[in-house]
């Protein structure tokens, strides 16, 4: 059995806003069953949603069970006002009003929290974020009014900094988690935390037009180097591929993930992937999902 541990099944793989059309004045069930059966016919036996802003993920969650799909979702991921994050959920502009979101996700059932501390990779320039940052008080606040409601955290996180004040409130999960250093590789190693690398949503701008395939060939080398660091050094790794995203189909996703995380000679991390891989993904599964009365 495969493990997505980082989907959107209201994405097609192909346009991000043809596929939220298709949803927009009411969730389309037969675009929500054609990608269940894509992933039910891959061998993935949990998928984890990353949300959206539409109740299509807690609608597919209904459905799941009819095709033997383990499938948990946060709803709708939590951005703050004027920061990356509209694709995918919900905004707030003050404390209660996160809390309102909280309360709303608890209302909903949702299996855990998605919040957005970042921006989005920059593909013509190799280090650079677009979107602005949370500021680590704020993170920490976050996650610690979260857990204090009994839910884990998926946190979408890139560049080191951020990565670092994710770790710092203790952050279940890294999703992406681009641009990490060796001192976020250290922290991980003894965090506990399950980085989820989505090396396939990467590797979907190598030649995509208008962006630079150096830089984005570039960005995915550097992100598999971080990749084999962490293994080595015991961190958990979960395999989720941002199926749904640009150019990785729900079809083939983790086949793709899996590709890029064992596109390495070394048979040492090889074996080493395995034994982080089978630790992450069971940990992702048994830790993403709240605990109602």
């Amino acid at each position: 059995m495969f493990f997505e541990c980082h989907g959107h099944i209201f994405m097609d793989g192909k346009d991000y806003k043809q596929s939220a059309a298709r949803h927009k004045n009411e969730v389309d069930e037969n675009a929500v069953r054609a990608a269940l059966l894509a992933v039910k016919e891959a061998g993935i036996g949990y998928f984890r949603d990353g949300g959206d802003a539409l109740g299509v993920s807690f609608f597919a969650r209904e459905l799941a069970p009819e095709y033997d799909i383990d499938y948990v979702t946060p709803g709708f991921a939590i951005h703050k006002k004027g920061h990356y994050g509209s694709i995918v959920g919900h905004s707030f502009s003050s404390f209660s009003e996160y809390r309102e979101l909280l309360a709303r996700a608890e209302l909903k059932r949702a299996d855990f929290v998605k919040i957005m501390f970042s921006g989005i990779l920059d593909f013509n320039r190799f280090g650079c974020l677009e979107g602005g940052p949370l500021e680590p008080s704020l993170i920490k606040e976050l996650v610690a009014a979260a857990h204090g409601e009994g839910f884990a955290v998926m946190a979408h996180c890139n560049g080191a900094a951020q990565i670092r004040a994710a770790l710092e409130a203790g952050t279940d999960s890294i999703e992406h988690g681009y641009y990490m250093d060796d001192d976020c590789l250290s922290m991980l190693s003894s965090s506990g935390s399950v980085w989820v690398p989505t090396l396939a949503a990467a590797a979907g701008f190598v030649g995509r037009d208008g962006y630079c395939v150096d830089t984005a060939r570039r960005i995915l080398a550097s992100q598999q180097e971080a990749v084999r660091k962490a293994v080595l050094m015991g961190c958990l790794i979960a395999t989720g591929s941002d199926a749904g995203a640009f150019g990785v189909p729900h079809k083939n996703g983790v086949l793709l993930e899996l590709r890029y995380l064992r596109e390495s000679e070394d048979e040492r991390y090889v074996r080493a992937l395995e034994e982080s891989l089978s630790r992450g993904n069971s940990a992702i599964r048994n830790n993403f999902r709240h605990k109602y009365d």
